[in-house]
């Protein structure tokens, strides 16, 4: 539900799209008569794609490498999904978008670790290194 429900709310102009997703699918939750305790549950993972903390438990490590997979797509798909990202984001000015996405990818780059889990920690690690390197540099130019 936390994967479902984490882009339930998404603003272009909204800074607590994540938090109102969060609160949404525990409303919704508990409408339907799920336990508060995991309703809670679901409301936490949901804030944990906010990417403000490295992921602890294993609920966690699974959400945010599952939403971070694109990072590791093949090179075609990961320019595509920079340039619908940019569409997206197509009313914000060239220079401030750029700043601004460099300094997003570069937090990831940053990371000792971008993915958790073991599976895709080996598979995409790599990759998503290359692509995040090209994107911010591509976004500094």
């Amino acid at each position: 539900m936390a994967l479902w429900f984490h882009d339930a709310v998404y603003e272009l102009q909204g800074g607590e799209n994540e938090a109102r997703s969060a609160a949404w699918v525990r409303e919704e939750l508990l409408k339907a008569g799920v336990a508060l305790g995991t309703a809670a549950t679901v409301h936490d993972l949901v804030l944990v794609t906010r990417h403000t903390a490295a992921p602890r438990t294993r609920d966690e490590r699974v959400l945010v490498d599952i939403d971070l997979a694109i990072l590791g797509a093949s090179e075609p798909r990961f320019v595509e999904y920079e340039r619908q990202i940019r569409e997206e984001y197509a009313q914000v000015p060239e220079r401030l978008f750029r700043l601004k996405r460099q300094e997003i990818l570069q937090s990831f780059l940053d990371r000792s670790k971008i993915y958790s889990t073991p599976s895709l920690h080996q598979q995409l690690e790599a990759r998503a290194r290359t692509n995040l390197t090209h994107a911010v540099a591509a976004n500094a130019a």
